[in-house]
Formats: structure tokens, sequence, C-alpha cells
């Protein structure tokens, strides 16, 4: 692993299911229950909480607005 990857994982920052609610406006429930089914941004266990990378979620958004193509202008 080279420096600027442990560099930058140390810097990440993990969000709970309140995190992401209160940074995009989704209920917490429903990022529990993509993780649930395998569908929505990618999570994973940290110890005993399921945690998403902020940038991750960011992008996941990107991802699904560039897809609707009904972008902001």
């Amino acid at each position: 692993m080279s420096i600027q990857h442990e560099l930058a994982t140390q810097a990440e920052e993990y969000w709970q299911a309140k995190q992401c609610s209160q940074n995009t406006g989704i209920p917490e429930g429903t990022f529990r229950y993509w993780a649930h089914i395998g569908e929505g941004p990618q999570s994973f266990k940290l110890g005993r909480r399921r945690v998403w990378r902020k940038s991750v979620v960011l992008a996941w958004i990107a991802e699904q607005e560039a897809s609707t193509g009904t972008g902001v202008a």
C-alpha cells in the first residue's frame, strides 16, 4: 500500500446512518434497508456498527443524478 493511499484512507470520514441522513436528506432507515438488500452506496461493518465512507455516499449520489439526465443547469 502506498503512503498516499494510507494518508487518504486515514483522512476518510466514515458516516453512520444518522450522518448519511443528515447530509443527504435520505431517511436513516433507507440507508439501513439498502445495506440489508445490497443496494445503495456501499457500506461495511466497522466493529458492530455499519458505516458508509463519505466519499462513497457522495459519489453514489452524483452517479444517481448523472443517470437521470436531469442535472441542475
